[in-house]
């Protein structure tokens, strides 16, 4: 059985691959995005994360509705206490921004359509600068003081907002960012490698990566000259035959064939062995897809394949 990680400096423990929700209501209906929480229940999955924004971008749809699923999954299985629910503020078209008002007037509306009376980890989804940290961060103290929020992380955060924010924490006694969301994989690297990453390992925050697979791209079904059916193709054009992606693809797929794996699931694994990361986000559209994504926390690469696939991405 896979072993669970800290969340950071919170008593929250979480399985190493968290499901994301961005599908929920989206490219995934009601009845797919069951089985496939329940697939992921099923294979020890208990990390399952989204935001109030999912999946707004779709015509005809207002926000919300990947929690409004994933709470009508809860209450079908009657199993809230054994999932960790993540989700996030400030994307919402009802509710944009950070400021205090806003922040807990969303949370309400997450929790009812959740349908639960706390939400596990609540992200700031993306950080207002316009906002001074330490409003952000007591209007998520105030949350967590009335039990409505357990821990608070945040996401799409440069490395100078994040330190401020946890250093207002550690000076003013308020509840301080556990964990960090950042855009990272081995096609999407800058973002975090530096700066960010230094100030995530320094504070011990846990880090849970999105687009962990690259939209997509890092499955390998993503070939020049084929069509894919994927409601997120237009994302991974830039990679699809790219001399960097061909090279990263290649490297995959030496290591995979090495191990008898998926090429998803060493490309997770890479993501694993970087400094920081407990739990990368994937997403599965159907249930058929989470096999090698739930099979990545027991696949070991050597320090040797780690560096060749760091090489290959560079």
């Amino acid at each position: 059985m896979t072993a669970l990680r800290k969340l950071g400096s919170s008593d929250i423990e979480v399985f190493p691959l968290s499901l994301g929700g961005n599908v929920f209501g989206w490219s995934s209906d009601k009845a797919t995005s069951f089985a496939v929480l329940d697939a992921y229940t099923e294979a020890g999955g208990n990390f399952v994360d989204t935001a109030d924004a999912y999946s707004a971008w779709v015509p005809g749809n207002e926000g919300g509705e990947s929690e409004r699923i994933i709470g009508e999954w809860l209450a079908a299985r009657g199993n809230r206490d054994s999932v960790v629910v993540a989700t996030k503020v400030s994307r919402h078209p009802e509710f944009l921004g950070l400021r205090p008002d806003n922040i807990k007037a969303a949370a309400e509306a997450s929790l009812r359509r959740l349908g639960t009376d706390r939400i596990d980890l609540y992200y700031t989804h993306f950080d207002d600068p316009e906002v001074p940290v330490g409003d952000i961060v007591t209007a998520l103290d105030d949350l967590v003081r009335e039990g409505k929020v357990r821990a608070v992380a945040a996401s799409n955060i440069s490395a100078e907002r994040l330190t401020e924010s946890l250093e207002f924490s550690a000076r003013e006694g308020k509840a301080a960012y556990v964990a960090l969301q950042p855009h990272y994989n081995l096609m999407s690297r800058d973002t975090y490698e530096g700066p960010l990453q230094d100030v995530a390992v320094r504070h011990g925050l846990a880090v849970v990566p999105y687009f962990a697979l690259a939209a997509g791209f890092l499955t390998g079904k993503h070939r020049a000259g084929e069509t894919v059916d994927s409601a997120r193709s237009q994302r991974v054009e830039g990679y699809v035959g790219s001399e960097r992606g061909n090279r990263v693809l290649a490297a995959l797929e030496r290591t995979a064939a090495a191990h008898g794996a998926h090429v998803a699931s060493v490309a997770l694994a890479w993501l694993a062995a970087q400094p920081g990361v407990v739990a990368p986000i994937a997403s599965a559209r159907v249930p058929g897809q989470l096999p090698p994504l739930v099979a990545f926390p027991e696949l070991r690469l050597t320090a040797a394949e780690v560096e060749a696939l760091t090489e290959a991405s560079a």
